[in-house]
């Protein structure tokens, strides 16, 4: 069974930086999608950011790019990371960590283009990111 838990999520000042880690098991790693999305209370999943762990282009929303790079963790098998900079307010908002198998290319082709809906897929619980004015 694949499971995914995220790490690193934090408080942090306009301009500060954070990482997120996204620790995945039960999985071969290759052949997958992986990203990050977020979410406010009351609001709509916004996707960050993805990349294929079979290597290629990472993909980040307008939002983020510049500020926010992922990437997979070369020291720590099976793991996504998400280095996150400049950060502003609008920032703020619950991190959740996705997974989606090339196995099933419908659901692998949406998390890389962004459009993974919640229910498909593997998600981890989320990180609580804040970013203060």
């Amino acid at each position: 069974q694949v499971q995914l838990v995220e790490s690193g999520g934090g408080s942090v000042e306009t301009g500060g930086s954070l990482r997120l880690s996204c620790a995945a098991s039960g999985i071969s790693y290759g052949g997958y999608c992986m990203g990050w999305f977020r979410q406010l209370p009351g609001k709509e999943r916004e996707w960050v950011a993805s990349l294929s762990t079979d290597g290629g282009t990472a993909h980040y929303a307008d939002s983020v790019k510049g500020r926010f790079t992922i990437s997979q963790d070369n020291a720590k098998k099976k793991t996504l990371v998400m280095q996150m900079s400049s950060l502003k307010p609008e920032d703020t908002a619950m991190y959740y960590c996705a997974a989606a198998t090339r196995t099933y290319v419908g659901n692998y082709n949406a998390c890389m283009r962004g459009v993974l809906a919640p229910e498909l897929g593997t998600w981890g619980q989320g990180t609580q990111v804040t970013v203060s004015s």
